[in-house]
């Protein structure tokens, strides 16, 4: 029998999903802070606009590139909130944010070409690189400096072979906003390479510390900024699988035609909750991010006030990275604490090369199994 590519032979699964598998075969309570996802339902305003939608007959194909109104309300709220200037044929709506990322890279990393980004990162950015025949290359970040992004580190890497650079802001695992003046200079050696940085920025509207800005907004290159969004974590919208990809027309054009072989279009349903959620009432989303905003601020103070854990304060999105007191690697680690403690994190091996050693810790959860899940962290590290 013939054997399955070597594309996808070369894939591997994520250990945030080996954690998750596990704790559904575990009968007995678990606090659940392995998985990045809003413990949030969709606001009933948006529910209300897809089910109006669907009730009218919103119920066929779109265009290829989304409904031309969701790809307005998108660039509206782009310009608005993050200063990316895009006219709506320069976005295609795709399946999630995931969609867009595949897209993205499909688009600029070419058969054997390198997909860089720097470390710890999203375990998705490996298998993207890939499907795509390329070579991902993790550039770690120095832990001494917090896994801030350091640009020298980055553009030293970089090549006549680079296909495409990621930059995920804020960072999934650590929860780090990059700042601008590296975030610039990455862009700058990149157009000088005459390749494209892929602008990770779904966690963009969990920015704490700060005004969020879009890596394009603050760039000098533009054109060479290709921008992946996505409505699952801003607006809890997970279930719906709406994103987009944003960027110079000739890629945009390209990543759309792809798509008549793959999901042809976005559901029709979800862009009408889209397009309600980016342009109706705001109330019940800056609700769900000031209670994110108290979390990380708890979270902070006990990792604080916590023997053996530590952890660089997230500014941005719901992660905290935790470096732990313990002579373990990740993965064992963090089955231990599921076993004894009854405690589920993300192993930090998971991200690469960069996240051995350490543990992502997910807040998006309540107060109390917050409060409950870092009692029993406290308890696994000093009992290991």
């Amino acid at each position: 029998m013939h054997e399955p590519t070597v594309r996808v032979q070369r894939a591997n699964r994520s250990q945030i999903r080996v954690m998750f598998d596990l704790a559904e075969s575990v009968d007995r309570d678990l606090v659940r802070l392995e998985v990045g996802e809003p413990d949030f339902d969709t606001p009933d305003h948006v529910i209300e606009a897809a089910a109006s939608a669907a009730r009218e007959g919103a119920t066929h194909y779109t265009s290829n590139a989304g409904l031309p109104e969701c790809r307005r309300a998108i660039s509206d709220a782009m310009a608005s909130d993050y200063g990316v200037e895009h006219d709506i044929d320069e976005i295609v709506v795709t399946v999630g944010g995931m969609e867009a990322l595949h897209l993205a890279v499909l688009a600029t990393v070419g058969p054997g070409e390198e997909l860089l980004y720097p470390g710890p990162s999203w375990p998705n950015y490996e298998t993207q690189a890939f499907l795509a025949e390329g070579e991902p290359v993790e550039v770690p970040m120095p832990v001494e400096e917090r896994y801030d992004l350091n640009a020298d580190r980055l553009i030293e890497a970089m090549g006549p072979e680079t296909g495409a650079v990621i930059l995920t802001t804020p960072s999934n695992p650590t929860g780090r906003v990059f700042d601008p003046e590296p975030i610039r200079a990455v862009v700058e050696a990149a157009a000088d390479y005459d390749t494209y940085v892929i602008a990770d920025e779904v966690y963009a509207g969990l920015t704490y510390d700060r005004e969020p800005r879009g890596v394009a907004a603050l760039s000098g290159h533009p054109d060479h900024v290709l921008t992946v969004g996505s409505c699952s974590k801003t607006y809890a919208m997970t279930g719906w699988r709406l994103g987009w990809l944003a960027g110079d027309r000739s890629v945009i054009d390209e990543a759309t035609k792809v798509r008549e072989s793959t999901t042809a279009c976005a559901s029709s349903i979800s862009q009408h909750a889209a397009i309600a959620a980016l342009t109706g009432p705001q109330e019940p989303f800056e609700e769900m991010y000031e209670a994110f905003e108290r979390r990380r601020d708890y979270v902070v103070d006990r990792l604080d006030a916590m023997d053996g854990v530590s952890a660089p304060r997230p500014e941005g999105a719901f992660y905290a990275f935790l470096d732990y007191d313990a002579d373990a690697e990740a993965l064992p680690f963090a089955k231990y604490l599921l076993k004894e403690h009854g405690v589920v994190l993300a192993p930090g091996s998971g991200f690469g090369e960069a996240g051995e050693g350490r543990l992502r810790l997910s807040f998006a959860n309540s107060m109390d199994r917050l409060e409950a899940g870092l009692d029993r962290l406290a308890a696994g590290v000093s009992e290991y």
